[in-house]
């Protein structure tokens, strides 16, 4: 007998979908089209990123599941997906400006941001922190007095510098990368002295640099983002079905599985495991899925 909680969703999926078709601009340009447009990263390991020519990762494979749902709501399984490359400083107006319908990447839900886009429900929740050089000597954040902190064009890690430089009383130059390859390269040939930016995605970089021990991330917790997959503000029965079917993969255990596989498994392109297992605040929040975060 099929668990009460996925006839739920698959009932709410239906209905939401056939209201969807009469009410949605972007669903009637998808059906239209017969192509829903996925915004994607080129190294935001392991959420997405490119190997062998196409875009992977856990943001990847979670909307890989939301185009299913698409598929079925607009009655199109022929759907074509088109891929948009962006970066930090590019992806929100991707969506805004109608580039894309979804971003598949690594992009933290602020209150800043909501008054742009919209946002699903949280599949990733990270902590800022910064990577150094292990001779670095760089330890705190006391330690970047007088230092150079890299961070990436369009992120929030630049400005929560700024704020904690203030709040300590330290004199640090915060300078910003295009993006993250760009900042990591800049500790990599000592241009700067710390790339601030979210923990999950600084193991990462230093996971597949060529000698991971170089590198260390540290500092205490500046902050907490939920990671969610970003979508236009002004088409709530899209939305639907967006939320909906995110729920659904989290119920499901599907979420968890990706998870798995892209945090505590080998990964392409080098087979390096970032041993990263889901935080008690991911997992509580897959309890109860919402798009409401603080």
């Amino acid at each position: 007998m099929p668990h009460p909680t996925r006839v739920l969703l698959a009932a709410g999926l239906a209905l939401c979908a056939f209201q969807a078709l009469a009410a949605s601009p972007v669903l009637d340009r998808i059906r239209d089209t017969g192509t829903v447009r996925l915004a994607y990263r080129e190294n935001s390991v392991p959420f997405s990123y490119v190997d062998g020519g196409k875009p992977v990762g856990y943001s990847i494979d979670l909307c890989a599941r939301l185009v299913e749902a698409v598929k079925v709501a607009v009655k199109r399984p022929d759907l074509k997906v088109q891929y948009v490359p962006v970066t930090p400083a590019t992806r929100i107006g991707a969506i805004t400006e109608g580039r894309a319908d979804l971003e598949c990447g690594s992009t933290n839900n602020t209150r800043e941001r909501r008054e742009k886009v919209a946002f699903t429900i949280p599949h990733y929740i990270a902590s800022s922190r910064m990577l150094v050089k292990t001779s670095s000597g760089i330890h705190r954040w006391e330690d970047l007095n007088n230092k150079t902190v890299v961070s990436t064009r369009g992120s929030t890690n630049g400005g929560q510098i700024r704020a904690m430089a203030d709040a300590r009383v330290l004199r640090v130059n915060v300078v910003e990368a295009r993006d993250h390859a760009e900042a990591f390269g800049m500790v990599a040939a000592g241009k700067a002295d710390a790339f601030a930016m979210d923990d999950v995605l600084l193991y990462g970089f230093r996971a597949t640099s060529p000698n991971p021990a170089d590198y260390a991330v540290v500092g205490s917790n500046l902050a907490v983002a939920p990671y969610a997959i970003m979508l236009g503000k002004d088409d709530a029965e899209f939305k639907k079905v967006i939320d909906l079917a995110m729920s659904r993969t989290i119920l499901d255990g599907e979420a968890e599985k990706l998870y798995k596989k892209w945090f505590q498994q080998p990964i392409p392109p080098n087979g390096v495991k970032l041993e990263i297992p889901m935080s008690f605040l991911l997992r509580d929040s897959f309890k109860f899925p919402t798009d409401k975060v603080a």
